[in-house]
């Protein structure tokens, strides 16, 4: 961090003093990621200014790593054809990821001016749905023939052009199908004489170009790999997600959850102009309004008594905020359980048995200590009663919640990271100000 703000402060004397050639050498040095960093701090203007000394290589490799704010608005400075010419430079699956965030008529004059071949690649990739296998892989591997002997094969790996970031060898047979699977240290430790398929691997992991990119990162946790093939239904060997790939896959969908749990779309930055996160925001804020709206009404039925004894409208934030700090507890447990893979439906009854003991136990020790400050507080047994029975029922309420509202948009094919404090609250909200409020009607009389 400390050689980023060196480089940021460092660049921007460079470009007020105009000594060009001497900030194009300090750029030269300089990591890819820490160009990208140093441009999210720079204006439009300044920006394109130092894009342009970078060598294309490099500014390819800048241009994967800056967020999308800064992504856009530097191809709406660049020209097609200076576009065109740094994707030519970048990895198939890079250059994919850019045209990706491209209107599609820029997209599509871009893919036009770039090589041909490349640009084939490129739109193979963009045909692979969003946030899939297919989308994320490198069509660059390197693969071998099963008869081929070690000495042959290295001697095709130091011919590759692609062997540069060959974390693995793969072994196809005539129809190109995977058979094997090869590390490199395995190759190079090995007799130059003996067949290639004498030393693979044949119990081989790998995806289908559909296979969702959160599932091929738990494949790569599991197994401890570095990377994973992508087949497809014949077994054909299609490409590669790579460990730098998954990096920025965990990265993302962990982002995504953080925000969507707090009533954010997944892909706020920090460094979006208000006009485009405002209609994002909006959306939860009114979803929100109407959970709001519905916890209000179960109030409004309880009107009466909240003016007979106007005592309990000083509690009852008290039990709804303690359900929902309950629940946002329980979701956030399961909703990173269902991330990794450990929570799925064969071990609900234990995890819901879980919650629940929890949700008894914490509302019960809450609910004593509240009782007694209620008591202290008003001098009224029965209500401080009231107020730690509802308060221990709704934090059952809550673990209920959590644990299960994930589960059901998993079921629905929605992320379950939506079911953020925003909507699963709502419960809590609806269930503490009728159990608190119901508790205390149906006994009034008694509190009068």
């Amino acid at each position: 961090m400390e050689e980023t703000v060196l480089l940021v402060e460092t660049v921007k004397d460079l470009l007020e003093s105009g000594r060009r050639e001497r900030l194009a050498q300090i750029l030269e040095e300089a990591h890819p990621e820490d160009i990208a960093r140093t441009l999210r701090e720079l204006p439009v203007e300044q920006q394109t200014i130092v894009f342009r000394l970078l060598p294309p290589e490099q500014a390819g490799a800048a241009l994967h790593e800056v967020d999308d704010q800064t992504l856009l608005e530097l191809v709406r400075a660049l020209d097609e054809l200076e576009l065109s010419g740094i994707l030519e430079r970048m990895p198939a699956d890079n250059a994919a990821q850019v045209v990706d965030e491209l209107s599609e008529e820029q997209a599509e004059k871009v893919l036009d001016l770039m090589e041909e071949e490349k640009s084939e690649e490129v739109q193979e990739l963009l045909e692979y749905g969003e946030k899939t296998a297919g989308r994320i892989m490198s069509p660059e591997f390197v693969a071998v023939h099963e008869e081929m002997t070690v000495a042959q094969v290295l001697d095709h790996v130091r011919k590759a052009a692609s062997a540069e970031h060959a974390f693995y060898l793969y072994v196809v047979d005539d129809h190109d199908h995977l058979v094997g699977v090869v590390p490199l240290r395995r190759l190079i430790t090995a007799d130059p004489a003996t067949p290639i398929r004498l030393i693979r691997h044949e119990d081989i992991v790998s995806v289908t170009p559909e296979t969702d990119q959160e599932e091929v990162a738990r494949m790569v946790a599991k197994y401890n790999l570095v990377a994973v093939p992508v087949v497809d239904g014949d077994r054909r060997l299609l490409g590669t997600v790579t460990v730098d790939d998954v990096i920025d896959v965990i990265q993302q969908e962990a982002t995504e959850d953080i925000q969507r749990f707090g009533g954010v779309a997944g892909d706020e930055t920090v460094l979006d102009p208000p006009q485009r996160a405002f209609p994002k925001r909006l959306v939860w804020l009114l979803i929100n309004l109407a959970t709001a709206i519905l916890a209000a009404s179960v109030i409004g039925l309880f009107e009466s008594s909240i003016q007979t004894l106007a005592v309990l409208a000083v509690f009852m934030p008290i039990v709804a905020s303690m359900g929902g700090i309950g629940t946002t507890q329980t979701a956030t447990v399961v909703v990173r359980g269902i991330a990794l893979g450990d929570m799925t439906f064969s071990v609900l009854r234990r995890v819901l048995q879980k919650e629940l003991i929890l949700g008894l136990t914490t509302g019960a020790a809450n609910g004593v200590v509240m009782a007694l400050i209620a008591y202290l507080w008003k001098g009224q047994i029965l209500l401080s009663l009231i107020l730690g029975v509802a308060l221990t029922l709704n934090m059952m309420v809550a673990a209920v919640v959590g644990t299960l509202v994930p589960l059901v948009l998993k079921v629905f094919r929605m992320d379950p990271a939506i079911a953020s404090s925003v909507i699963i609250t709502t419960f809590t909200d609806v269930f503490g100000f009728f159990s608190f409020l119901g508790l205390a009607t149906l006994l009034i009389k008694f509190l009068l």
